[in-house]
């Protein structure tokens, strides 16, 4: 596993004004300006890193499961602008500014927004969901709470993003196992106790998986993984050796950097 170099490029930014309760924040080292919503669920930290490990080369297409605001799939594309990426949002307003965060940043061509369940994804009968088996890549930064064993945030958008239910886990990682053609990846960042949990739910489904930890200072316990398997792959699993995010202080270490402000991709295979 290692850190390495991609192609960006830097977007235009539109001069519109950040309408009340948003805020504008900066990723990539200020390459991407994203529009999130003030309170509520916020993307952060963990959707640059699931980013930054997907495997995508230029042409291909690549599948978000809750895309929420947009993040992830922004820095994706920001590494390599000639991938196209679609995801599914059931919540209307993340998926909205979805759409606004990709055309502030000039990517509205390369970016679809499905305004819809992504358990309803399995369904064939649906025309406006995606044909199964048709991206090379697929990914997730799942909603990381159990619903009845956290209390829920008053904000409804932010308990909507929390509140997961006790098979939604394995239901995510099938829709992606769905969606990817054969030998394609599925990529997901979870909690490092659910680890568990998403290699019984990928093992039937996928070989080659790599877990990746990360670490939030050096000699800790892994608070987060990134769990990354092949559809059609007998390969063994590969515990991988992680990443730590901070040093002295608060700073971050230099290999966190370089994926968090240099965009580079943090390689898994």
């Amino acid at each position: 596993m290692q850190l390495a170099a991609e192609p960006t490029i830097a977007p235009t930014h539109a001069t519109n004004a950040v309408p009340a309760s948003l805020t504008e924040d900066a990723f990539l080292g200020g390459r991407l300006r994203v529009l999130q919503p003030e309170k509520g669920y916020r993307a952060g930290i963990d959707a640059v890193f699931l980013a930054a490990a997907i495997p995508a080369a230029a042409g291909e297409t690549v599948f978000e499961a809750g895309i929420g605001v947009g993040v992830a799939a922004l820095c994706l594309i920001a590494r390599n602008p000639a991938i196209h990426v679609t995801g599914i949002e059931v919540a209307a307003r993340y998926a909205m500014m979805c759409e606004e965060n990709a055309k502030r940043n000039g990517f509205a061509q390369l970016l679809k927004v499905i305004h819809g369940d992504v358990k309803e994804a399995m369904r064939r009968d649906l025309a406006h969901m995606p044909q199964h088996g048709t991206f090379a890549h697929a990914y997730a930064n799942p909603p990381y709470f159990e619903e009845g064993k956290v209390t829920n945030s008053p904000s409804l958008l932010k308990a909507q993003a929390h509140a997961f239910g006790p098979d939604d886990l394995d239901l995510w990682i099938k829709v992606m196992h769905a969606m990817v053609s054969l030998r394609g990846t599925v990529t997901l960042i979870h909690r490092a106790d659910s680890l568990g949990k998403i290699l019984l739910s990928m093992e039937d489904r996928f070989g080659d998986i790599r877990v990746a930890p990360l670490y939030a200072r050096e000699g800790t316990a892994a608070s987060r993984v990134i769990v990354q398997g092949v559809k059609g792959s007998k390969a063994p699993m590969q515990l991988l050796p992680g990443l730590v995010l901070h040093g002295e202080g608060h700073a971050f270490t230099a290999d966190a950097e370089a994926v968090l402000r240099e965009g580079m991709a943090w390689r898994l295979r």
